[in-house]
This record gives structure tokens, C-alpha cells and sequence, in this order.
């Protein structure tokens, strides 16, 4: 679903370092996180999760806070629908909320959107924040072990090999100054 041409786009509108904060390691592992929480759920729409991945902070102006960027980064997404991915208009109405809202703490939506949000949020340890089961949306998310894996990989800058094989992210050994 996420192919070379989708990643390209997005790379070639993209303001931000492409191995920075938010960029493509940060992305990688929100698909990661998301993926294992989808597995331990019933019902996660897990096409709109990886969509999420690389949507959410796509359209990022800076690395502080910027609000409306969740906004922008599904306007990305719309704009791109129909020529570089497909998804049927309810699977994308999820997509669109999740990163419409994904920085407005919210835990109460769609178990595909919770899915979303927790995979973000479970990758906040890359700014220093350990990921607190209050601010987590489903079961799966708040287990303590979920949250010190995906917390260690955050802290340590994890790279995930989807990242650099197909999505043109730095070697780990390359992103580290």
C-alpha cells in the first residue's frame, strides 16, 4: 500500500530534515507501534494505520508546536488520494480524522483512529516524554510492556529496517551526530 512513488511525494513537499524529529525514523516507528497494537485488537483498520504513519507529520513547518499541521498533513493525504494510494471514502474519513486530531489529546473515537493516536503517542520517548496510560486510547497501548518497547526504540532513535529499504530514511549508524 505504501509504495516508493507515495514516500517520494511526500519527501519532495516535505519542509522538515527527513531523519529529524518528525521525520521519516519517527514515522516508521508510529507504523511499527500501530501495527502492534492492531494485532492485539479486533477490528483495527490497519491500511488506515499505516497511512497515518506517514500522513500525520507530513506537512510539519517546524519541529516545536504547529498547530494545524495534522490538518494540513490529511489535506496532503485528500490531495493524493486517487493517484498515489486508493481507499474507499469510509476508510478514509478515519484517516483523515486521526490526523486532523491527533495532537488534541483526545481518547475516544474509532478503534482504528484510537489505533492512530496511540501509535503516535507511544513514540513521544524521541522528545524525552515517557508515554503515560492516561493519555493512551485502547487496552492494548496501556499494557507496560507495549509501552517500555515502545518507548525504549523512541529513546534510542530506532530506525526501522521498512525506513531504510524503502522509504530513504539514513542508516542508524548514519543518523546519529
Amino acid at each position: 500500500m505504501i509504495t516508493t512513488q507515495l514516500i517520494e511525494a511526500i519527501r519532495n513537499q516535505y519542509l522538515l530534515p527527513w531523519n529529524g524529529t518528525h521525520g521519516i525514523g519517527h514515522w516508521a516507528r508510529v507504523r511499527e507501534n500501530g501495527l502492534c497494537v492492531a494485532a492485539r485488537l479486533a477490528d483495527v483498520n490497519t491500511r488506515v494505520v499505516e497511512l497515518f504513519a506517514i500522513f500525520h507529520d507530513a506537512k510539519r513547518m517546524n519541529e516545536g508546536i504547529d498547530k494545524g499541521h495534522g490538518y494540513r498533513g490529511a489535506e496532503l493525504a485528500k490531495e493524493l488520494r486517487g493517484s498515489l494510494f486508493e481507499l474507499p471514502d469510509e476508510e478514509f474519513d478515519l484517516l483523515y480524522i486521526a490526523c486532523c486530531f491527533h495532537t488534541d489529546g483526545h481518547t475516544e473515537s474509532d478503534i482504528t483512529v484510537q489505533t492512530c493516536w496511540d501509535a503516535d503517542r507511544l513514540d513521544l520517548g524521541r522528545v524525552g516524554i515517557a508515554p503515560h496510560p492516561r493519555f493512551l486510547c485502547t487496552s492494548a497501548a496501556k499494557d507496560p510492556a507495549l509501552i517500555a518497547w515502545a518507548d525504549s526504540r523512541a529513546r534510542q532513535g530506532t530506525v526501522p529496517q521498512i525506513a531504510i529499504e524503502h522509504w530513504f530514511a539514513d542508516s542508524p549508524d548514519d543518523n546519529r551526530a
